[in-house]
Order: C-alpha cells, then sequence, then structure tokens
C-alpha cells in the first residue's frame, strides 16, 4: 500500500517550469561574455585517410579570424590532445589522420561566427584515403582495415572486462557472461528457437545540440556547456591542461534534454583550446546537423539461441553480440557490457553462455543513449519468447509468467536479488492491452529487468538558513527530467518545510557538491539518498545548536525544528538564537558503495511496456493504437514527473522501432539532418496512452523509489515486433519496422503460401 505523505509523492509543480515556459531559463546557448569570438569545426570529408598537409594561411588572413587550430599544435603545446573516460583515445582535432567521415579537423576562431565559417571555407586539406569498413561484423573479420594502430591510455575500468591482451585488430571491448552447462542443456532441449536480429543506429534528439562557453579567469579555466556530468568533464579538462581540478570550474546550466548522449566530454576541449590558443573567451555551437556526426548509440546484430523444455520452461540461452561502436571508445565498453547483462531477460535461465564484442568501426563513435545496452539486447530474447510460445502452442503471457523470476529472486548470479514483481507488472499490462480478446492478434509486451547503470556515489548539502528557508547543492545537472523538482520535494519532506522555502544549486563544479554522473536513471534514488542525508545531517546539527541554547534540556525533533519541553523552535530560531543574528547550519550527506548500496546494481529498471497496433497491408504502414506500461518505480515522488519520464521512454522506444535509423551509404553518413532522419512526431503518438504505476516501496532510494526514465524504451522495440509478427504471421528480425521491410515481409509471406 502506497505511504501518503506531505510533499514527497505529490505533483508538485516543477521548480523551473515558470523559467522555462516564460523563456527567463537560461541555457548555456543563452550565455555571452566580454570580448567573446566564435568557433568552427572544420570536420573531415573521408572516412578513413592520413592527413598530408592542412593549409590555413589564407584562413587567418581572412578578415576576423584570430586562429586556425589543428591536432598538431595541441601536441606542440605540450597538452593532451586526447580524451576519454576509459581509453584516451579520441582526440580533441584529428592526429595524423581521420577515423570518420566528419571527424573534427580544426577549429577556426574568429570574431563572428559568419567570419569563422568563411575562414573554415578557406583552409585546405589534403587527404591520402585509407581502406575504410563501416559495418561492425566486417570490421571484426580478418583483414579488415585497422582503425586504431597503438591503443590509447587505459585511464578507466567501466566494462573493460578483458585484459588489454584481447582487444586485438577492432575490437573496441568484449563482456562475456557464462553460468551452467548451455552446451548439455541444448543437447536435451525440447525445442531451440534460433534467429538473428538487428537494433538500429540512433542519434539521441535532444531540443539542444552541443554547445560550450570556455575562457580562462586568472589561469583558471571556466566552461559553460551542455555537460550531463559535469564533474567527469572537469577531470578531462583538468587532464587536458595540466591543472589542478581545483583550477577548472564547468558549469551545466538548465540543459535541454540529454538522454546519455551528452554524457562525458563532447565538444568542451575543442571550444577550451580554442580559448587557450587565443587568450579569449570563447563559444562553439552545435547544429543538429553537427550534432548527429557528434555521437549516436551503438547498432546491435545478435545471434541468440533459446532451448527449451516441452513445458516451455527455458533450459539455456545463447547470444553472441557485435555491437558497432564506431571510432573511438568513449563509452561503448560500458554499453557493451550492459547489453551482455541485459539481452537475456528476467527468466530463470540454468545455463548462460553470453559473448559481446564492440567493434570499432569508421562511423560516428557511440556513446550512451537512453537505456544503454538494453534496449540493444532485448529485441532478441524477448522475440523468442513468442516465437516459443508459437510453436509451443502456449501462451505467451504464461509462457512469461512460467519463466520470470521473482520477488528477492537472483536473476545474475552475485548480484543484487530482483526488487520488484515482475509477473504482477506483467498481468496488469496485458489486461490493459485487452488480452486475451478479440484484438488480441495485434498484441505485442515485452518485459526486462536492467542492472542499473548507477555507479552509487554522490554527495550533497543542504544549507538553513535563519528565516527557516533551505538552500540544497548538488552535483546534479536538470536536463528537463524534472531532478530540481523532485529533489526539492525530498528536501522538503525530510525537514518539514513548504516546498517554496527550498531552493536549489545544481550542476557547477566551483559551487556544488562532487556528483559522478547524471544518468542511468540514477538521480532520484542515489543523488536522492545522498540528500537525505545531508537532511539528516543539518537536523542533527541544529539539534546539537538546541542543546547548547537550551542548556542541555531534552531535545525532541518537529517537525520543522526542535522541541523543548513540549514547546516547538524552527529551525531558524534556534539558529538565530546561537548566533545572535542571522547565520546557518550545513549538512552534509554521501552515499557510496557500501551500506545500502553494497551489492550492485543499485536497484533493478524493470521493463514492462506493451503496444496494440494496425497494419496497413498494402503499404506496410505500422500505426500504434495503444502504448501501456508499467512503471515499477518502488514509490513515485512526483507521478507526474515519472509518467513523463515513462512516455518519453516509450516515445523514444517507437522511434527506433518504427522510424529512426541513422544509415550509411559507402563511407558517409546519409540521413544526418532534420528532414531525413525520421524522429516520432505528435500524430504518431497512439490514441490511446496508459501509464501505469507499481509503487510497493522496496527500492533503495529515498523512501522506497527507485529510477525510472529509461525502463518503459527498452522493451518497447520488441514489443512492436512482437505485434507485427502476431498480426501476420511473421515476426520482423530488424529494426526499425519500416514501411518498406513490413510490405517485404507480407510479400515474402504471401510468395512462400502460395508455392
Amino acid at each position: 500500500m502506497r505511504t501518503e505523505r506531505r510533499v514527497a509523492g505529490t505533483e508538485a509543480k516543477r521548480a523551473d517550469g515558470i523559467a522555462k515556459v516564460t523563456g527567463a531559463a537560461r541555457f548555456a546557448i543563452d550565455l555571452s561574455v566580454p570580448a567573446m569570438a566564435h568557433a568552427i569545426l572544420i570536420r573531415s570529408t573521408r572516412a578513413h585517410a592520413r592527413i598530408v598537409s592542412i593549409d590555413r594561411a589564407a584562413a587567418e588572413r581572412h578578415r576576423g579570424v584570430l586562429k586556425v587550430i589543428t591536432g598538431d599544435d595541441l601536441l606542440k603545446a605540450g597538452l593532451t590532445p586526447y580524451y576519454g573516460h576509459v581509453v584516451l583515445d579520441h582526440p580533441v582535432l584529428a592526429i595524423g589522420k581521420v577515423r570518420y567521415h566528419g571527424e573534427p579537423v580544426a577549429l577556426v576562431v574568429a570574431e563572428t561566427k559568419l567570419d569563422a565559417a568563411e575562414g573554415a571555407d578557406l583552409v585546405e586539406i589534403t587527404y591520402a584515403d585509407l581502406p575504410y569498413v563501416t559495418d561492425g561484423d566486417e570490421a571484426l573479420a580478418d583483414g579488415s582495415p585497422i582503425l586504431h594502430e597503438r591503443r590509447g591510455e587505459r585511464v578507466g575500468d567501466e566494462g573493460m572486462d578483458q585484459g588489454e591482451g584481447d582487444l586485438v585488430g577492432n575490437v573496441c571491448a568484449i563482456a562475456n557472461v557464462e553460468w551452467g552447462d548451455a552446451k548439455a542443456a541444448f543437447a536435451k532441449a525440447h525445442l531451440v528457437v534460433e534467429g538473428e536480429y538487428r537494433y538500429p543506429m540512433l542519434y539521441g534528439y535532444a531540443m539542444e545540440p552541443y554547445n560550450a562557453l570556455a575562457f580562462f579567469d586568472q589561469g583558471d579555466l571556466v566552461v559553460y556547456s551542455t555537460a550531463q556530468h559535469v564533474y567527469m568533464v572537469r577531470r578531462d579538462l583538468a587532464r587536458m591542461f595540466g591543472l589542478p581540478l581545483a583550477r577548472v570550474r564547468v558549469s551545466a546550466p538548465y540543459v535541454g534534454g540529454g538522454y546519455g548522449t551528452k554524457s562525458y566530454t563532447k565538444i568542451e576541449g575543442a571550444c577550451s583550446m580554442g580559448a587557450y590558443f587565443t587568450g579569449r573567451p570563447v563559444k562553439l555551437d552545435l547544429s543538429v546537423e553537427e550534432a548527429m556526426l557528434t555521437t549516436r548509440s551503438d547498432a546491435s546484430h545478435i545471434h541468440a539461441r533459446t532451448a527449451f523444455d516441452k513445458n516451455g520452461m527455458i533450459l539455456a540461452r545463447e547470444f553472441d553480440i557485435v555491437l558497432n561502436s564506431g571510432a573511438y571508445t568513449d563509452n561503448s565498453p560500458l554499453v557493451n557490457s550492459k547489453t551482455a547483462n541485459r539481452c537475456f531477460g528476467p527468466y530463470r535461465i540454468p545455463a548462460l553462455k553470453v559473448r559481446s564484442r564492440s567493434a570499432f568501426t569508421n562511423t560516428v563513435p557511440a556513446s550512451s543513449l537512453r537505456g544503454f545496452g538494453a534496449p540493444q539486447g532485448n529485441i532478441g530474447g524477448e522475440l523468442q519468447m513468442d516465437e516459443a510460445a508459437k510453436q509451443l502452442g502456449i501462451d505467451p503471457v504464461e509462457l512469461r509468467l512460467r519463466n520470470l523470476v521473482g520477488p528477492g529472486e537472483v536473476l545474475i548470479p552475485g548480484r543484487r536479488p530482483l526488487d520488484a514483481d515482475l509477473k504482477e507488472d506483467l498481468r496488469c499490462l496485458v489486461q490493459s492491452l485487452g488480452w486475451p480478446g478479440t484484438g488480441a492478434a495485434t498484441v505485442g509486451f515485452g518485459v526486462s529487468a536492467s542492472d542499473a547503470g548507477a555507479y552509487p556515489t554522490s554527495t550533497a548539502a543542504v544549507r538553513i538558513h535563519s528565516d527557516n528557508s533551505i538552500t540544497l547543492f548538488t552535483g546534479s545537472t536538470e536536463l528537463g527530467q524534472g531532478s530540481r523538482t523532485v529533489l526539492s520535494q525530498i528536501v522538503a519532506e525530510e525537514l518539514g518545510v513548504p516546498l517554496d522555502r527550498v531552493g536549489i544549486v545544481g550542476g557547477d563544479t566551483g559551487v556544488v557538491t562532487y556528483e559522478r554522473t547524471t544518468g542511468a536513471s540514477r538521480t532520484t534514488t542515489v543523488t536522492g539518498r545522498a540528500v537525505q542525508e545531508a537532511c539528516r545531517d543539518a537536523r542533527r546539527r541544529v539539534r546539537d545548536l538546541a542543546a547548547q541554547v537550551f542548556d542541555r534540556a531534552r531535545i525532541e525533533d518537529a517537525p520543522a525544528g526542535v522541541s523543548v519541553k513540549g514547546k516547538e523552535y524552527s529551525y531558524g530560531e534556534v539558529i538565530e538564537r546561537w548566533f545572535g543574528a542571522g547565520g546557518e547550519v550545513l549538512g552534509h550527506g554521501a552515499v557510496r558503495k557500501a551500506d545500502g548500496f553494497a551489492q550492485m546494481p543499485p536497484f533493478w529498471e524493470i521493463g514492462c511496456s506493451g503496444v496494440t497496433l494496425t497494419i496497413d497491408r498494402e503499404t506496410g504502414v505500422v500505426k500504434i493504437d495503444k502504448l501501456a506500461t508499467v512503471g515499477d518505480v518502488g514509490y513515485a515522488i512526483n507521478p507526474a514527473l515519472v509518467h513523463g519520464q515513462d512516455l518519453g521512454a516509450a516515445t523514444m522506444g517507437m522511434g527506433a522501432a518504427l522510424r529512426e535509423e541513422l544509415i550509411y551509404e559507402g563511407a558517409q553518413l546519409v540521413n544526418s539532418n532534420v528532414v531525413d532522419y525520421r524522429v516520432p512526431r505528435f500524430s504518431d503518438q497512439p490514441r490511446e496512452i496508459d501509464l501505469m504505476l507499481a509503487e510497493r516501496e522496496d527500492g533503495a532510494g529515498p523512501f522506497g523509489a527507485k529510477g525510472a526514465g529509461e525502463g518503459a524504451g527498452n522493451t518497447i522495440g520488441s514489443s512492436v515486433a512482437a505485434a507485427i509478427g502476431r498480426a501476420i504471421g511473421v515476426f520482423p528480425h530488424e529494426l526499425p519496422a519500416t514501411p518498406e521491410r513490413v510490405w517485404r515481409l507480407l510479400r515474402d509471406r504471401d510468395e512462400r503460401a502460395r508455392r
């Protein structure tokens, strides 16, 4: 039963709502400083080539141009020209050769953006072409062109399950998950379902493209940008310039969406180099087209096998996965590891064997994107449940119910037991979709349980002022997800003050406390716990002051202060009495991989979603009529924001299922523009949407909360594919299920029937 609370659990208005709808909210793109110059990146016109020469003389003579900077300039200046949070292999500007079409080769800094653009046209670059490869499987084949003759320095271990000696050729990362005797299980199986499945390469279409403003202030580097992880970007910039962390400040004002694509360093290094070499503040802002050449998601190719007994119980699963991870390492090792751990589904599996490999290719570097690894891996495992149900003559819901892991059971050996009731979630979902019923032939659904990628390191601070108002300091970045609102609700609930008495400062390394990342659905659970601890620490400190003010009298907690001999005093009154005038109390909170987070993952993010749809059999056009999701979030601190996250994730999932795909023809990305890259429109939304919440208060976060924001999208691809397969009798194994692909499935089906 859901616990009713004063502030937590209510649909409080967004803390940033008025500022955003009135245009008062300040984003990095809105900022300017005196003497600010503008920069433009010159990008490679080759997919794989040696840089023979760069002639910038004419450009540097052009009106307004201050400097044309190349990768060699960084080397000559003694700077560290590479970045990356796992491997230092991504050059700020290409050095020696380019590895994908669109890679930054030079930076032009000028008085105006027009001057910079005109100067860029005057730079002449000579290349010597090299063989290229854009397909992941081809990149791993013998004789394929090698992208990295030598590996960059390893600076992190996230997702790097194998030693460096195993990473040969174009293998970026390897992840293996194995238990039981899969070979023996397959030998005794009643049914083996086998197939190959493909999930597309996607662009995380944030409303605000990448932009940054950088300058040096008395030798300190200051950067304003669209960064999700300000502290991680600070670390990269400090390494580049050889500066102490204390002399680098990274601030992310309001950010117009991230979805993981703004994780870690992107253009901040290039912008900062512009400021370093010109001695001027420099702004670098990208178009959507340029943003598409900056990062994208990993595409997947999966070979999957599942063994069943005659009753539909899973005996074993095998997955061989190749991810197309682009030209540089970025976050692909972790995405690869998560794909390996998320592909097999939330089922009891006596024997499992997974190998997932991330491949370097001459394409845009891949990074995080909502659900990283889960959508890529889910399609194969879930579709095989539907295909097996069809062959065994078992209802696909019943087949899943027989195999699903229950609450408190171990899904992956050594990991935290499952903190969800997937069986109940699935029952709620299919009931909403009308299963079983007359429309069952057009229903598709999927389930998943993702080991949240949130590393449990977070700090927070709260400052209680003498007027009983409170300021929260957090390194979490507001990306539009509503974190400022939710964290403020936690403060108001913990300290008993009205919500409008809570202010928040966030996303600025020069002001706020350490926050490892903003992503992986971690803010409510992990940051929220740090905020709780900070509130409780502040309350303890006020009690200590009260004990001195009231001469060691018995002090008890009151809703918004303390109680002394039955009389209540607000925090502010205690502070005023102790300091004499003004004053404040500061409380600190921290969480780490210990205590409640000693066993990973911090929580399981549940994907439970489904659709009903209509197919035009003449054209292959698919229209989703109804969307249903079950958000197993433990406790919704702000239900309206959770619904928004679920709908947003599901909409992105529908885009990948039916419309979105970055397409390479030869060496070039051919649809990196707002016209040809087809995101869902408002008219593509289902006529009926049912966003349900499962609140059992079983999470590790505040009040039993768990993360939200990715789960609903993790299973939409498999749900749509299952519904299409149920409607036409053929399951699509490749997404997106575009009209042409569906039409071809129908045509091939009809041709087989006529034979």
